[in-house]
């Protein structure tokens, strides 16, 4: 497995990184929408296996103080392998000087991050876009 940070954007395509979105679940995803995504984000990390990208993560921040990782993404086929953990740290050290560094993780999944030493916050908040996210993500 070849793990790569702040690819040349150019030479990832965008249209597995797509399909890989729909394998999680996590919907349908343009190509050039995630490619402009991308391009806004300080680190971005990706997974090979010989050719074929099987994980990514992201970064949303503000390049000094506020950071939140995103679109931790691992192709099924693969997840359980170290892979995500490895995408997460990864992120992770390369943001050593920012203040505070956040994620929202999947329904189901905040186990993961536990195990790696997130904390749940006492005050993160979210306006949910829809009932659906509201039953994802709400306490009540």
């Amino acid at each position: 497995m070849e793990v790569i940070i702040n690819p040349d954007l150019e030479t990832i395509n965008w249209k597995d990184i797509s399909e890989l979105f729909q394998h999680v679940n996590w919907g349908i995803r343009q190509p050039e929408d995630i490619k402009n995504a991308f391009k806004k984000s300080s680190v971005t990390c990706f997974v090979k296996d010989k050719n074929r990208v099987v994980g990514f993560g992201r970064t949303v921040d503000d390049g000094k103080y506020y950071a939140l990782l995103v679109d931790v993404v691992v192709h099924p086929e693969y997840q359980a392998k170290g892979i995500g953990t490895q995408i997460v740290n990864e992120i992770k050290s390369r943001l050593n000087s920012y203040n505070f560094i956040t994620l929202t993780a999947a329904p189901n999944k905040e186990g993961f991050y536990e195990k790696l030493g997130w904390k749940k916050q006492k005050s993160a908040y979210i306006f949910p876009k829809d009932e659906k996210q509201g039953l994802e993500h709400c306490e009540s």
